[in-house]
């Protein structure tokens, strides 16, 4: 996505953000929400920028430094933010995501466009630094998601488009990092996002609505977000057509991505490809093999 431009992307980025915190201003963060022990509470702390937590300068400074540092662990570094802040107050959470969202705005209209294809270190290894920072897109739409058993109004189709766009960028660059070649696309009733990854890079593009060639998976955009981020278990929603997925072994071409980086985004996908060719003669064999 480099390629489309720091316009492009912060459009994306900053109306993803401005989204979510539109719609955490609305809700009783005490409220309990779908993930569990995670009020809306945990969820804006762990988004938000802290003096003990400022996640967008790291990134930065680890692209100034050639991708230098540890890869983080992100299931403990939720742990240690959210209990470092879990008292904190209405007002303080807000602002802590006011100060994401502006940090994020500043990379994009400040700092020197040669570090969007300097790597740094993110959760998932080490991506280009914009490939990353688009990757808040995912993570606001994914959580946005998450906000709706709070009281919130889903995030607009734009937010869900942008989360999948990150999602597409991310998965082809896992692709090169693994040496694999081969390409796949998110399709949706409302336009999707493809790859194409070989030894000299990726390339993302957007597809029209419910287009696909070669191996894809289809579905609601909302739907295909749930399942890559593992909120839903993908292979009810297969048996009932509802997610569909086409060229089978293509996609588990990219099956190495899941060995490497176990939590990436998207994995419940690659595996629910594994455990259908791994069925072939059950039903989800023969649901597949029509699509």
């Amino acid at each position: 996505m480099a390629d489309a431009g720091r316009d492009r992307i912060s459009g994306m980025v900053l109306g993803a953000w401005d989204a979510f915190i539109a719609e955490a201003e609305k809700v009783d963060l005490d409220h309990d929400s779908r993930l569990p022990g995670w009020r809306a509470h945990e969820i804006c702390v762990h988004l938000g920028s802290w003096p003990d937590h400022t996640a967008m300068a790291d990134l930065i400074a680890s692209a100034r430094s050639g991708g230098s540092g540890t890869q983080p662990d992100p299931d403990a570094v939720n742990a240690r933010v959210t209990a470092a802040h879990r008292d904190a107050s209405r007002e303080e959470v807000l602002a802590a995501l006011h100060r994401n969202r502006e940090a994020t705005a500043r990379y994009l209209a400040e700092e020197p466009v040669e570090l969007d294809t300097a790597p740094t270190v993110s959760v998932v290894g080490r991506l280009p630094l914009l490939s990353v920072v688009l990757g808040q897109a995912y993570e606001l739409a994914v959580h946005g998601l998450d906000l709706v058993s709070c009281g919130a109004e889903p995030p607009p189709a734009e937010v869900l488009q942008a989360g999948l766009a990150a999602l597409t960028d991310v998965t082809g660059a896992l692709a090169v990092s693994c040496g694999i070649t081969g390409r796949v696309t998110l399709a949706t009733p409302d336009g999707g996002w493809s790859f194409a990854a070989d030894p000299d890079g990726w390339v993302v593009r957007p597809v029209p609505a419910d287009t696909y060639d070669g191996p894809a998976v289809e579905g609601a955009a909302d739907l295909l977000l749930e399942a890559a981020s593992g909120r839903i278990n993908p292979v009810p929603a297969a048996a009932m057509r509802r997610i569909k997925v086409h060229d089978v072994g293509g996609l588990l071409q990219l099956a190495p991505i899941v060995q490497k980086v176990p939590g990436i985004p998207g994995g419940p996908i690659l595996q629910l490809a594994a455990r259908t060719m791994g069925s072939a003669g059950g039903v989800l064999g023969r649901l597949f093999r029509r699509g």
